[in-house]
């Protein structure tokens, strides 16, 4: 996209009226959750209510080509998430709510961009509330549900031609107003700056995005039969059939699933894990 594109939602239509949105969503002021050369994130606060808000300045040329060398698309900006944003709530997923975007500029190494999204809260990731789940189980039926409510928002994104590229269970978000039971929880899925918008969905993304989801989910005591739970509602169909059609799914996620495990110890032993 080249030129200018900027969308404004209340508080911020208000807020910035008159002024140019690059330079007022620059002067916004809050917690810094992450500050790079190229991209900066905080929470802000406007009439007592939170938002997050992303500021890409570009990433460079020598970003780009380097992402491309290493066969991978290069993030440019904000648009990436606004656009998933708007697929999935299109899919019925449920996900962040935008109400500031803008992005300018022609040139892809130095365009920028921006997105808010309101705050989803009070929301706990699904990594913090299952984490003493192998000390203290969950009530049976209360799990079965969110491993349906993950499998369903998983199948639905996949169904649309998305691909998460950090499809990990620290990206959903539970929410807690009301409490979550069986019968009614709601999940909402965050946190889609590098996700890809497709058509028809490669086979292989699919499965990348599974395979992150199972890693992910290792350290929370999931049985194989939890697994395959999940699985049943993803396909929709009989386990038979799933063993039978998905025999190189399910491989494929046992080797992603070593793998993945080999690079995480690399790095704790690198010290690069916080």
């Amino acid at each position: 996209m080249s030129g200018l594109q900027v969308f404004l939602a209340e508080p911020f239509r208000s807020l910035w009226a008159g002024q140019d949105p690059f330079v007022a969503v620059e002067a916004l002021a809050g917690t810094v959750f992450r500050e790079l050369d190229g991209r900066r994130t905080l929470r802000t606060e406007i009439a007592g209510r939170g938002y997050f808000v992303k500021i890409h300045r570009g990433v460079g040329w020598a970003e780009i080509v380097k992402n491309l060398l290493s066969l991978r698309l290069p993030v440019l900006g904000a648009e990436n998430e606004w656009r998933a944003i708007e697929r999935l709530r299109e899919l019925g997923v449920d996900t962040m709510r935008a109400v500031a975007f803008g992005i300018r500029g022609g040139n892809p190494g130095r365009q920028r961009s921006f997105i808010v999204t309101e705050e989803l809260a009070p929301t706990v990731s699904l990594e913090d509330y299952c984490q003493d789940w192998p000390k203290h189980p969950p009530a049976v039926r209360l799990k079965r549900a969110l491993i349906r409510g993950v499998a369903r928002a998983a199948r639905q994104m996949h169904a649309g031609g998305v691909n998460h590229r950090d499809f990990y269970i620290c990206h959903f978000l539970l929410h807690l107003d009301p409490p979550p039971t069986a019968e009614q929880l709601r999940l909402s899925l965050i946190d889609l700056h590098r996700a890809q918008l497709r058509v028809r969905l490669p086979r292989r993304w699919r499965d990348k995005d599974l395979a992150a989801l199972h890693f992910s989910a290792l350290a929370i005591g999931l049985t194989r039969r939890d697994l395959l739970r999940f699985l049943g509602a993803y396909f929709a169909c009989p386990l038979r059939t799933i063993i039978r059609q998905e025999a190189p799914l399910l491989a494929y996620l046992a080797r992603e699933t070593q793998r993945l495990q080999a690079r995480f110890e690399r790095k704790v032993a690198a010290g690069e894990m916080t």
